[in-house]
């Protein structure tokens, strides 16, 4: 199986991207997804969650009620929809299979896959 991130690109500030995460080889309905980022000389952040229990979502601070993540369950992929992007949003966005508690977003958990990666920067 793998997790195929697509949809990051070049935008101004304030413009919007949807980034996508399509797995293949198997289910995403029981597994939480969690969308993590990575800026030059950064560490990675986890940046948000999708549960799968409960479809309840965890967002950090730094993107609350900019970004939005959703599941399509007939596509197997989860979408994060970026909105009002700012040029410190710049990063290697990635999503994996997650384990989500509280704030903490723990990326690489059962059944243990990581994306490749998509670029979004954001520039004018």
């Amino acid at each position: 199986g793998q997790l195929v991130e697509s949809g990051g690109g070049l935008v101004q500030p304030g413009g919007s991207l949807r980034l996508s995460c399509t797995a293949s080889g198997f289910s995403l309905d029981n597994v939480a997804i969690g969308w993590f980022r990575q800026a030059p000389g950064l560490e990675r952040e986890g940046v948000l969650c999708i549960r799968s229990d409960d479809g309840s979502t965890y967002y950090a601070d730094s993107v609350k009620g900019r970004f939005t993540v959703s599941r399509d369950y007939r596509n197997n992929t989860v979408y994060l929809q970026m909105n009002s992007l700012r040029p410190e949003d710049t990063a290697i966005y990635y999503c994996s299979t997650s384990w989500c508690i509280g704030t903490k977003i723990y990326g690489g958990s059962s059944p243990g896959y990581w994306g490749q990666g998509t670029q979004v920067t954001v520039s004018s």
